[in-house]
């Protein structure tokens, strides 16, 4: 009988401590933590001061798998190949919008989105 109550009661405590541990992740998860391969916009700045110009900088927190580097997929950071980096042939990682096109600058330092009605968005790496 006390061999059963001493069973029961170690089962418990491992069942307690179990939900304990989840709990405390998810909270940390929820806290900061991001999941592998996501990546999360930190700050977006935008200046205007020009005229008929827009400069905007943002700085993404990524947590990319190995292999893989902070990057951008459809105007928004992703995690992409680090290959893509290496090699500086920027097109290849998607960075444009579905309907626009994506050039490499002439000196590879970044691309250049070009909209279907004439607008150009140029991305420079640094």
């Amino acid at each position: 009988m006390q061999l059963l109550r001493l069973a029961w009661t170690l089962t418990t405590a491992a069942v307690y401590l179990l939900l304990l541990f989840l709990l405390l992740r998810n909270q940390l998860l929820r806290e900061g933590q991001l999941v592998a391969g996501t990546c999360e916009i930190v700050t977006l700045d935008r200046d205007s001061s020009q005229p008929r110009r827009t400069i905007a900088r943002q700085t993404a927190r990524c947590a990319c798998r190995k292999g893989q580097i902070a990057g951008t997929t459809r105007a928004k950071p992703a995690c992409i190949d680090v290959r893509i980096v290496r090699s500086r042939m920027w097109c290849e990682m998607t960075p444009c919008l579905d309907d626009e096109g994506c050039n490499l600058l002439v000196n590879q330092s970044g691309w250049t989105c070009m909209q279907p009605g004439g607008r150009v968005k140029t991305t420079t790496v640094s």
